[in-house]
């Protein structure tokens, strides 16, 4: 998920279309928030970890 939001990020970001810059943005925080959570050892939607 941080991935696909970095790229979307970079996309948006060459072309000049906002909505991609704005959920790149938005992936990219989810995709943070999940990996935190799994490495601080917090259930996420029933796994011990997250990738």
């Amino acid at each position: 998920m941080i991935l696909i939001g970095l790229i979307l990020l970079l996309i948006g970001f060459l072309t000049g279309i906002s909505i991609l810059w704005t959920i790149g943005i938005v992936l990219l925080v989810v995709g943070a928030v999940l990996w935190i959570l799994g490495a601080v050892g917090h259930g996420v939607g029933g796994r011990s970890h997250y990738w």
